[in-house]
């Protein structure tokens, strides 16, 4: 059986300083020699700083990860977090599981056109 798990997680960025000047903070806690200077290279845009803190923290704002309900229970649309140090407001996640689909693994060199396409819905259990 193969399980496949797609996730969806959104952040809206507040405060782009913030979360540029939090960025940096990772890539200075992953190699503490570098030097004001390498860091402001290594971080210079918003992808560059969603890959600095995915790398140190596998998730944009990790720490929020379990209070985040959307829906019922959750914060009501539109509220926004502004207080976070990284200038990031969690907006929700969700996670959808696929049975029996076709392992990424197995594509080898030619993945699929959409690697996160929601197949059809079907009973594959024969």
């Amino acid at each position: 059986m193969t399980i496949s798990i797609r996730t969806r997680r959104d952040v809206v960025d507040l405060d782009p300083d913030r979360f540029l000047a939090a960025a940096r903070r990772a890539v200075r806690d992953r190699d503490p020699g570098l030097t004001e200077a390498e860091v402001a290279d290594a971080v210079t845009d918003v992808y560059d700083a969603i890959h600095a803190l995915l790398d140190r923290d596998g998730n944009l704002a990790a720490d929020a990860m379990d209070g985040e309900a959307i829906g019922a229970g959750g914060r009501p649309p539109g509220v926004r977090v502004t207080d976070r140090l990284d200038g990031l407001s969690p907006a929700g996640w969700l996670q959808h599981v696929v049975l029996n689909e076709r392992p990424l693994q197995d594509y080898g060199c030619f993945p699929p056109d959409d690697p996160f396409a929601v197949p059809d819905i079907q009973d594959r259990s024969e």
